[in-house]
């Protein structure tokens, strides 16, 4: 049995020692805002179950599921953001639109339903 060892020891190789990656986060206040103050269409919900899930894996160590999980909650935890703030306005200006063509078209009509009397009434006779 040869238990000879080179010469030549090599110390372990640090492979490739990147500055610390922060650590992800899992943006589990915006979720609870949104769950109880803007879940349009049950998304501030489904943000608060993946930013649990980031949470959970961050403690946990995993930190490249992590980030997955954080990636998802910030992306559900945007759109109900968007959805609960973005389309009340939306509707809210069509709404006034709206509101102000029918008046013009009212303001129009009312010309051509009105009949206007002449001081002569020559046909009755």
């Amino acid at each position: 049995m040869d238990t000879s060892y080179s010469c030549e020891e090599r110390p372990p190789s640090k492979r490739g020692l990147s500055p610390a990656a922060p650590v992800p986060r899992d943006h589990l206040i915006w979720a609870i805002f949104n769950t109880l103050y803007m879940n349009f269409c049950c998304l501030g919900f489904v943000a608060l179950a993946f930013a649990v899930k980031a949470r959970d894996r961050k403690v946990s160590g995993d930190e490249e599921a992590a980030r997955h999980f954080s990636s998802k909650a910030r992306c559900y935890n945007a759109l109900a953001t968007a959805g609960s703030v973005v389309l009340p306005l939306l509707l809210g200006a069509l709404i006034v639109t709206g509101v102000i063509h029918l008046s013009k078209l009212a303001q129009e009509s009312v010309g051509f339903f009105t009949y206007q009397f002449s001081g002569n009434d020559d046909e009755d006779q």
